[in-house]
């Protein structure tokens, strides 16, 4: 491996594990196209060398720091994990019958979809959790 193949790496790997902290994203939608883009893997060998990387524990320091602010909800992450499990199966074994076109564009069109829903449709909260536990404390003094 040369060295700027590694710095490349390197870099790929510290800009989803940041965001993957910050805002909850890194595997697919950075590790994916950055690895296709900068070293020229194909469409399938970006996603399962992404899901090689989430398959070790490189997020369980943002967890941590998600559970000690009270931010993770186990239950849901159990139920979710189970069907993520099912659901990775299924769409691995899709994705490898696809041919590499295709999959660029069913993960672009993802990433579009996903972009739009959240730029032009999703519906703003009322009020924030401490903007309800005022109104609870107010009510109950």
């Amino acid at each position: 491996m040369s060295a700027t193949t590694l710095l490349i790496l390197v870099m790929i790997g510290l800009a989803a594990g940041f965001l993957s902290g910050l805002v909850g994203i890194g595997g697919g939608i950075i590790m994916v196209p950055t690895l296709v883009f900068f070293l020229g893997l194909t469409q399938k060998q970006a996603q399962g060398t992404s899901l090689g990387v989430l398959m070790l524990p490189v997020v369980a320091l943002a967890v941590w720091q998600y559970h000690k602010q009270g931010q993770i909800n186990f239950n849901h992450v159990l139920v979710i994990a189970v069907a993520f499990i099912t659901g990775g199966f299924l769409g691995s074994k899709l994705a490898l019958s696809l041919s590499d076109d295709k999959m660029k564009k069913i993960f672009a069109v993802v990433l579009l979809l996903v972009s739009i829903k959240m730029l032009f449709f999703d519906k703003k909260k009322t009020s924030s959790p401490a903007t309800a536990t005022k109104i609870q404390q107010t009510i109950t003094d």
